[in-house]
C-alpha cells in the first residue's frame, strides 16, 4: 500500500514483487478508499456510497473514524460512524460458511458476517431463548485451549438447561469451533463492532463473558453501555476490578494488603518511587495485556534499559511501576460465587517462587506446603473480595504469601487457566456451576468432603525450547 501511496501502477509491482495483478488490484482499490475517506472531516461529508464501498472492502468503523478525524478522534466517534451507517441501513448479512465447495447448497451452522450480501441465509426467531457466549480467540498456544474448555462447558451447561447456545469464535484449532459444539457458530472477529452486530441480529436473552479469557472481558462495558444484558457479574463489578485504581481503593477500603505500586507519566517520578520502595520493582506500560512488556528490573542500569524499549513514558502512556517481593509463593484461588458468596473454591500453590507467569508455572493442588493460617486469610480475603464485588460467576485472585503476610495481585472476573485444572482434580466442574449462577438457576454447594483428597494434582507447562535454537529457558513474568 506504501508503494500505490508512493505513486506506483499495478503493473510495476507486478514486476518488482511477482505478487499476482489480481490481487494487486483489490488492494489498490482499498488503497483509493482509504484516501477518500481521509480527504474527508466527519460523517456530515460522507457520502452513502463511499461508506458501502468501505464496509464492502473490509473497513471496520474504527478504521473509518480514524481516517475522518485523524488524530482528534475519540471513542465515542467510533458509535457515531455506527449510528450513521445503521441510520443509512448499512448493516451486514449472515451467509453461512460453504462446506460443499458450492457443489451442493450447504445446510450448516457455520457462519459469518458479511456486507456483500443481500439476504440472511438464516432465519431469526427473535424469542430471547438464545444465549451468546464469547469465545477466547488465539492468543497464546495452550492457554487458548484451557480458555477454551470453559468455553465449551458453558455451551454444554446452555444446552443442557434448554437454552439455545451462540457462539462467537475465530480460532479454528478449538474444540468450540466444532459444528456440534452449538446451535449456532459465529466465525467471526472478536470485536465490539461485529459482536454487537450478532447480538443486534440473535436478540438473545444474555451474554456470557466471563469464559473466554481477557478480551470478551475487555468488551464487558461497552457492551453494557449499548444495554447489553451480561449475564453473571455486572460489567461495573468487572470494570471495578480491571481498573487499577478502582480496586486498589476497594482494597483500602476493606483493608486487605497489595504491593505497593503507583503510576507514574515521568522519569523522574519513576527513579523517585524506585528510590522509595527499592529494587527489585516490576515494570509494566499501562497499555499492554496479559503480561506483554512486563520486566522485573534489579537496578538501575536495567530500568533504563527496560524503559528505553517501554518507549515514550508520558501523561498518554504512562508505567505502572510495582513493588517486587522476592522469594514469596504465587497462591491462586479459583472460585464460583453467587450474589457476593462463595460456593465452591480451590486454593492452589505454584511451585515456583512469584515472577513466573501463572500461564508458564507448574501449580499443585491442593497445596502442600502453605501454612494453615495463609490458608485461612487467603479464603477470608476471597470471601471478602467477592462480597464488596458481588460476584456472581467464576473468579480468580491470585496472591503473594511469605510468612503468613499476604497481599492481593489481582482479582480476575472471569474463569482462569487453572479452572480445566481443578475441575479435574476436584472432579467438580467449576464451569457448570457457575454457568447454572448466571442463568439464576438454584446452586448446592459441593460438599466439605469432596474437598479432602488423598492425591495431588500437577499443572506444568509443555515448552518445547530442545526445538527452538538459541531460545531462552529462563520463565519470568512475561508469559
Amino acid at each position: 500500500s506504501k508503494a500505490f501511496d508512493a505513486g506506483y501502477t499495478v503493473e510495476q509491482v507486478h514486476e518488482l514483487t511477482k505478487i499476482d495483478k489480481w490481487f494487486l488490484q483489490k488492494l489498490i482499490n482499498i488503497v483509493k478508499t482509504a484516501d477518500e475517506l481521509e480527504s474527508l472531516s466527519d460523517t456530515n461529508s460522507l457520502p452513502d456510497s463511499l461508506l458501502l464501498r468501505a464496509k464492502q472492502q473490509g473497513f471496520s468503523d474504527f478504521q473509518i473514524a480514524r481516517s475522518l478525524w485523524k488524530d482528534a478522534m475519540e471513542d465515542s466517534h467510533i458509535n457515531v460512524v455506527r449510528q450513521y451507517r445503521m441510520k443509512l441501513g448499512i448493516t451486514p448479512v449472515v451467509k453461512q460458511i460453504d462446506t460443499l465447495a458450492a457443489e451442493y447448497p450447504a445446510q450448516t451452522n457455520y457462519l459469518y458476517l458479511t456486507y456483500n450480501g443481500i439476504a440472511n441465509d438464516v432465519t431469526y426467531l427473535g424469542d430471547h431463548k438464545s444465549i451468546v457466549v464469547l469465545g477466547s480467540g488465539a492468543y497464546r498456544i495452550g492457554s487458548s485451549v484451557e480458555f477454551d474448555w470453559c468455553g465449551v462447558q458453558a455451551l454444554n451447561s446452555i444446552r443442557k438447561e434448554g437454552w439455545r447456545s451462540v457462539m462467537i469464535n475465530y480460532n479454528p484449532e478449538t474444540v468450540s469451533t466444532d459444528y456440534d459444539m452449538c446451535d449456532r457458530l459465529y466465525f467471526d472477529e472478536l470485536t465490539f463492532e461485529r459482536v454487537m452486530d450478532i447480538i443486534e441480529l440473535e436478540n438473545p436473552h444474555g451474554v456470557i463473558v466471563s469464559t473466554g479469557g481477557q478480551i470478551p472481558n475487555n468488551l464487558a462495558m461497552r457492551l453494557d453501555g449499548q444495554g447489553v444484558h451480561i449475564l453473571g457479574t455486572t460489567a461495573k463489578s468487572i470494570d471495578n476490578a480491571e481498573n487499577r485504581e478502582k480496586f486498589s481503593a476497594m482494597l483500602d477500603r476493606i483493608g486487605v494488603d497489595q504491593p505497593r505500586w503507583r503510576e507514574l507519566t515521568s522519569m523522574e517520578d519513576i527513579h523517585e518511587f524506585v528510590d522509595e520502595v527499592g529494587f527489585p520493582v516490576l515494570v509494566r506500560p499501562s497499555y499492554v495485556l496479559s503480561g506483554a512488556a512486563m520486566n522485573v528490573c534489579s537496578n538501575n542500569e536495567e530500568l533504563g534499559r527496560f524503559l528505553q524499549l517501554a518507549a515514550n513514558v508520558s501523561k498518554k502512556h504512562p508505567v505502572v511501576v510495582s513493588q517486587f517481593i522476592e522469594h514469596a509463593k504465587e497462591v491462586e484461588m479459583d472460585a464460583v460465587a453467587k450474589n457476593g458468596e462463595v460456593i465452591a473454591y480451590a486454593i492452589s500453590e505454584h511451585i515456583e517462587f512469584a515472577g513466573v507467569h501463572s500461564g508458564d508455572a507448574t501449580i499443585q493442588f491442593p497445596p502442600q506446603k502453605l501454612y494453615v493460617e495463609t490458608v485461612r486469610r487467603i479464603k477470608r480475603i476471597s470471601r471478602e473480595i467477592a462480597k464488596e464485588l458481588n460476584i456472581s460467576g467464576p473468579f480468580n485472585i491470585q496472591f503473594l504469601a511469605r510468612d503468613n503476610d499476604i497481599k492481593v495481585i489481582e482479582c480476575n472476573l472471569r474463569a482462569s487457566r487453572s479452572f480445566p485444572f481443578v475441575s479435574k482434580v476436584l472432579k467438580i466442574n467449576f464451569i457448570e456451576l457457575a454457568t447454572k449462577v448466571m442463568l439464576g438457576l438454584p446452586v448446592e454447594k459441593p460438599s466439605k468432603n469432596l474437598f479432602e483428597l488423598d492425591y495431588v494434582g500437577i499443572k506444568a507447562s509443555q515448552f518445547s525450547f530442545n526445538r527452538l535454537q538459541k531460545a531462552d529457558p529462563v520463565l519470568g513474568v512475561d508469559m
